[in-house]
């Protein structure tokens, strides 16, 4: 029979997606076969199968983590918001609709079959399961139809254990509050917490962890300590974070268009991790500068997207840099903002019909209903090998005498021959549908080379940091900072149905 252990936080971004990840790798070390599952995740980071599926980021990174191909029934919800409205629901892998808050809260309850069916499938070929919750299990205005944190616990009868984040502050009273918010059905089930990226002598710590647990009667199984690990980020709160000025001691200044849209920004976990190389996030025209390579990253609504950059001013400071031969990458949505316009003819993204593009390119897009959705692979047009996949609603078309930037040669595994992407003449401004096209060592280590052969140094002086070799690194030392901070036996036997008591009684309140 299969054992599942769930994690769930106090507030999004407190380190579930992290510690799930850890937790995958830790049993995969030890021989078991073991899977993530979030039966929904809210992000506009997502990846698509080799089926063909779209599913979120966190759980792919769940899954190599894991030492498994990702696969859907890990996250068979995912919803894209596409304004502050409305989402985007995609269920195991495909479109079902765009609805709002209120429609949504609704209709999930009709999912709860379909995802508890979709995990059992999934448990049966496993022997741990690894679930993740979603914000925090005390949104007490959802929790009466709630499919993703406790909801989803009584579904599968997981047991839970609750994640706090002390570097923001108050732990203890986002560990207390959150659990007295709880039903006591839902109390019950919560067997363990774990205080997360602690600083500092957990002896200092001790005091504060004796009297949380005799107050809530939950133990605190583990103190992790904050770890400077290079793992992908999912939740967008992490893009706050990103600096917006260039390190002046870096060989490349990279600045990437922190649109409000932004998606997939897991394109650039890469280049954040080569040596020398400095990303920055700008959000305004105070942040440009002049950076030696401008990217401008993939959007789920590249309509209200192109609209920010006129009103803040970054189409025009666009234009005037790529006018300096400045280098410029739009991913996605934004290869789509390169273009000379953008036409919604069926309301796809927006009820603008039409809006003029960045003008750097002579394409032109129109939105459509259907989305593509294929993991790819082809030769750019100087030469490199490239995979990667595609996420998007849009058919650009280029001019005639515009060069594309890819031959695709395989769609999903099967042979198929079409061009990707569009290139200017001068060659500084590139479009692709690609998304992971800086994965590719090769691709990227030219494109290095070019930016600095600009600023007249020779040659990037590295080897390229492959990704895949960088997240194993990381994945293990993950998993032995879990092992060495989390009680491990109190754990297992949370996983094995057995209740682990707290050694401080809980006090007498006074009235």
């Amino acid at each position: 029979m299969v054992q599942q252990i769930m994690i769930q936080g106090t507030a999004s971004d407190a380190g579930k997606s992290v510690l799930v990840a850890g937790l995958c790798r830790l049993f995969k070390n030890k021989g078991f076969r073991v899977a993530p599952f979030k039966s929904q995740n809210m992000s506009l980071n997502s990846f698509i199968t080799a089926t063909g599926d779209e599913m979120g980021r966190a759980q792919v990174f769940q899954a190599e983590a894991a030492g498994v191909f990702p696969d859907v029934r890990m996250n068979p919800v995912l919803l894209k918001p596409t304004n502050d409205r409305q989402s985007q629901v995609i269920f195991m892998g495909s479109i079902l609709a765009n609805m709002d808050a209120v429609s949504y809260h609704d209709f999930k309850q009709t999912l709860i079959p379909k995802i508890k069916a979709v995990y059992q499938s999934l448990a049966a070929e496993n022997d741990i399961i690894v679930l993740e919750g979603a914000g925090s299990p005390a949104e007490i205005n959802l929790n009466d139809r709630d499919i993703v944190n406790m909801g989803m616990a009584k579904m599968v009868d997981a047991p839970v254990i609750l994640v706090a984040d002390i570097d923001k502050g108050g732990v203890f009273a986002s560990i207390y509050g959150t659990i007295m918010l709880l039903k006591d059905e839902e109390r019950a089930r919560l067997k363990g917490v774990i205080i997360n990226k602690f600083r500092g002598d957990v002896a200092l710590l001790q005091p504060g962890i004796e009297m949380i647990e005799a107050l809530t009667n939950v133990p605190v199984i583990g103190v992790i300590p904050y770890a400077n690990l290079q793992l992908e980020e999912e939740d967008s709160v992490a893009l706050s974070g990103k600096k917006t000025t260039a390190d002046d001691n870096a060989l490349l200044d990279i600045a990437i268009v922190c649109l409000p849209r932004i998606s997939n920004f897991t394109d650039f976990h890469v280049l954040e991790i080569q040596p020398d190389i400095s990303v920055r996030y700008i959000r305004g025209t105070n942040d440009f500068s002049n950076p030696d390579l401008l990217i401008i990253p993939g959007s789920k609504n590249t309509i209200e997207d192109m609209a920010f950059l006129e009103e803040s001013g970054l189409k025009k400071a666009i234009q005037h840099f790529a006018e300096k031969n400045g280098k410029i990458i739009g991913i996605c949505g934004g290869y789509q903002m390169l273009g000379e316009k953008m036409l919604d003819p069926n309301q796809v993204e927006s009820s603008q019909l039409e809006i003029a593009g960045l003008g750097l390119l002579h394409t032109e897009t129109t939105f459509q209903d259907q989305k593509q959705t294929t993991q790819i692979s082809g030769v750019t047009l100087s030469g490199e090998q490239v995979e990667g996949y595609e996420i998007h609603m849009g058919k650009t078309t280029r001019s005639k005498n515009t060069q594309p930037f890819c031959e695709i040669q395989a769609v999903n595994g099967n042979s198929e021959i079409h061009q990707d992407g569009a290139v200017s003449a001068s060659k500084n401004i590139i479009g692709t549908y690609i998304h992971g096209i800086f994965d590719n060592s090769t691709f990227l280590k030219n494109l290095f080379h070019e930016l600095l052969m600009k600023k007249q140094q020779m040659t990037y002086p590295h080897e390229i940091t492959p990704l895949k070799a960088h997240k194993e690194q990381e994945y293990n030392k993950l998993a032995t900072l879990l092992e060495e901070n989390i009680q491990m036996d109190k754990l297992e036997k949370i996983m094995k149905g057995e209740t682990i008591c707290v050694s401080t009684p809980k006090p007498a309140i006074k009235e």
